[in-house]
């Protein structure tokens, strides 16, 4: 055991900097920065700190802030769709309903919609509830600001934020239903388990191929799913849990090859995001640890 408060809120630490970043990489590079800066206080100056989780948060966010604004930058020229790093996560942390959805792809990428700045205060009071004068504290605004900014945030990710409540249960019967017309390559099981308006992204970013725009509609995108099973060599399908929510991987000759997160409404697949690119798929053997 240890008494050290960036040991006790490193979960809380890595969760801030992914819901920043999208990029679970780039968040352990943050967390990483923020304890040499802790430990670089000395004994003394941290025992001095009298809200070591608000003052750990504080250094946290403004690492984050200035990775994020050099990642903007990049992904602003990065070939095709672009998606979130992928982060293996347990059933549990789906039960925690608020975690699961400020973790997931599709709340990663509506939050890719918002400004650097934006997207701090957003995660930082929405998700966290962190109290106004802290967020100016950490993203260097006055606290009047960070109201008007919080609610021009909250207003934007609300008309694009997904409003779906699935019981496990149910999602858990349809990536049952969805892998078994995958892996027997059944074009009229994918139909009836992909909504009519299913959205396809794919993110290859330019090193493998993928669709560099979204494929709407299940009359193209059955046919597609449905020929995977003719591939070369050894095909298998699973199913797992990707940011807090149902996902499927998919498995060439034993290798990694994809990993799908889907979203599931009324019973049938309504988008799915599909990651191919291998410098994201790289670190799904790591189980992560999320926290509020």
């Amino acid at each position: 055991m240890t008494d050290d408060p960036f040991v006790a809120h490193r979960s809380l630490l890595f969760t801030v900097a992914y819901e920043m970043l999208g990029s679970a990489a780039d968040a352990e590079d943050v967390v990483q920065e923020t304890w040499l800066r802790w430990a670089d206080l000395g004994a003394a100056a941290r025992a001095d700190v009298c809200d070591p989780r608000a003052y750990l948060v504080r250094m946290v966010t403004r690492q984050a802030l200035n990775r994020l604004r050099t990642l903007v930058r990049r992904r602003e020229e990065y070939v095709g769709e672009w998606l979130p790093e992928p982060l293996l996560t347990s059933p549990d942390v789906a039960e925690d309903v608020e975690l699961a959805e400020s973790v997931s792809f599709a709340m990663l990428t509506v939050l890719e919609t918002l400004g650097p700045t934006e997207r701090a205060v957003f995660v930082l009071r929405e998700v966290f509830e962190t109290p106004y004068d802290e967020i100016a504290e950490a993203v260097g605004k006055t606290p009047a600001a960070v109201r008007q900014i919080a609610h021009r945030a909250r207003e934007h990710v609300a008309v694009r934020r997904p409003r779906v409540q699935v019981s496990r249960a149910e999602q858990e019967a349809v990536v049952e239903r969805f892998l078994a017309a995958v892996r027997g390559g059944d074009l009229q099981g994918l139909l009836d388990v992909l909504a009519p308006d299913v959205v396809v992204v794919s993110d290859g970013g330019g090193v493998v191929a993928a669709a560099r725009r979204p494929i709407e509609g299940a009359e193209r995108v059955a046919p597609l799913l449905g020929s995977l099973v003719k591939l070369a060599g050894d095909f298998e399908a699973m199913p797992m849990w990707l940011n807090g929510g149902p996902a499927v991987r998919l498995d060439l000759d034993g290798e990694l090859n994809t990993v799908a997160s889907l979203v599931i409404e009324d019973g049938r697949i309504t988008r799915i995001y599909a990651v191919r690119n291998p410098q994201k798929l790289a670190r799904l053997g790591e189980e992560a640890s999320l926290s509020r």
